[in-house]
């Protein structure tokens, strides 16, 4: 079996079943700091305490994607959600698919951003590492830190292959 994936836009009707799209576009706002800020507030509720884990913010720095893109693996992360947001204006790409032991592959999608998107993975969701279409593009991340306990260490990543023959399309 072969898969030809080509991105579809990332709203948050199609990527609902997946997590959120985050984005200022219709969320809550109120204005602070005298004026000269608007807070968007609430955006996602980040997933990660099991054994006292906590949230933790990084910033990766991605390099470009060749394309077309095989997919040969995915990965979840069982224990905590994961949040990506672009420091740029770039568009990305996501690929994700649902299931609980291994990835229902007739649910996998790949979704384009528009550059001022981000997106919220729910709790074990199986996706693609991180798909920059361009080189050197910042990321800020935010998942589960269990602060080196080794009483809160946790199966943090499953990565499982994928037999099928998968390309993604950049376009």
């Amino acid at each position: 079996m072969s898969l030809v994936l080509k991105p579809i836009d990332l709203t948050s009707e199609s990527f609902k079943d997946y997590g959120k799209v985050i984005s200022v576009e219709n969320t809550n706002s109120i204005i602070i700091n005298d004026g000269f800020a608007q807070k968007h507030y609430n955006l996602c509720d980040m997933d990660a305490t099991e054994k006292n884990g906590v949230s933790t913010l990084h910033i990766y720095i991605a390099k470009k994607r060749e394309f077309p893109l095989v997919i040969n693996m995915l990965e979840k992360h069982p224990y905590f959600s994961q949040t990506f947001m672009p420091r740029g204006n770039k568009p990305f790409l996501v690929v994700v698919a649902l299931g609980d032991k291994k990835p229902d592959l007739s649910t996998l999608k790949v979704f384009k951003t528009n550059g001022n998107q981000g997106v919220f993975y729910k709790r074990g969701i199986w996706h693609f590492p991180l798909i920059s279409i361009e080189d050197n593009e910042q990321f800020i991340v935010i998942d589960r830190n269990d602060l080196g306990k080794k009483e809160n260490k946790l199966e943090d990543c499953i990565e499982i292959n994928i037999d099928t023959k998968i390309e993604v399309l950049d376009k």
